[in-house]
């Protein structure tokens, strides 16, 4: 599979529903949303990309299934003998979109054995790509400018940590974490955008102490680790892995350049708990 063609095509996939979202975005009155069973929000920005991306991917791969948050999801009796699929958050933040604060993105990656080799993350209103292919690097862009290489950097020893928390979705356990860090400061941010900064080496670590699900997470994973850096298991330390279990919600994870001595026990211990009481 070449994937820099295919990366190209998904990219233009992606800016028409980003088109499509803005549109929407441009008139609240055209909102008309509704609540989801897990009590999240549902818009017709969502919808509408939603159609675009699905359509697209089924035209350039037929032979790969896909896996939207939007769309019905396949049983695990089918989809346990998938090695590849797509996986899709058409409007990932959307009570951001609510909020009209911009930290709202489109997200679609390939999934091959269970791990990301390809990630398209746009954030169509503030104009700005994260993207990577297995083997060809993780890229920034904003707006039309040149595309710039993006690489995780390790803490710059003068500076506070930068920890990344969520916007609408922050947790006693990630200030707890912030707190027992002692010199940290904490950066927020909507969507998947938080692990994008710690790809691009605007932060250091981003803690997620919290439910997500794999279409949250799975396109920004593959920029985080063609840009060096790793989204891990908050309790075994390994890589998030995609369409590998019966469930679709993510364990608790990590996100960073590579794991410090100075946090992972305090992520670790925080994760136990938080799990143990639910």
């Amino acid at each position: 599979m070449d994937r820099t063609h295919l990366l190209a095509q998904v990219r233009q996939a992606v800016s028409d529903a980003g088109a499509a979202i803005l549109e929407v975005y441009a008139h609240p009155s055209r909102f008309d949303t509704e609540i989801k069973a897990d009590d999240s929000p549902l818009t017709a920005a969502d919808r509408a990309a939603n159609r675009i991306i699905e359509t697209a991917l089924h035209e350039l791969t037929p032979e790969i299934p896909i896996l939207s948050e939007e769309s019905a999801q396949a049983p695990w009796s089918e989809r346990r003998h998938w090695t590849r699929c797509w996986v899709v958050d058409p409007l990932d933040g959307t009570k951001e979109f609510l909020k009209r604060n911009d930290e709202f993105t489109v997200n679609v990656a390939l999934v091959e054995n269970h791990r990301p080799t390809l990630g398209v993350v746009y954030a169509p209103a503030l104009g700005r790509w994260f993207y990577a292919a297995r083997d060809g690097g993780a890229w920034r862009q904003d707006g039309q400018k040149m595309p710039v290489r993006v690489e995780v950097c390790e803490k710059i020893a003068d500076r506070p940590w930068q920890v990344v928390g969520s916007r609408s979705h922050n947790t006693p356990e990630v200030d707890a974490f912030v707190e027992r860090l002692g010199d940290a400061e904490l950066v927020a941010m909507g969507s998947s955008l938080k692990l994008c900064l710690v790809a691009d080496g605007s932060a250091d670590v981003y803690p997620r102490l919290g439910p997500t699900s794999e279409w949250d997470t799975c396109a920004a994973q593959a920029v985080v680790e063609e840009a060096g850096g790793q989204v891990l298991d908050a309790m075994t330390g390994q890589p998030l892995s995609y369409n590998a279990r019966e469930t679709l919600l993510n364990p608790h994870f990590i996100c960073c350049a590579r794991p410090n001595p100075a946090w992972f026990p305090a992520v670790q211990s925080q994760a136990a708990a938080t799990e143990a009481a639910g």
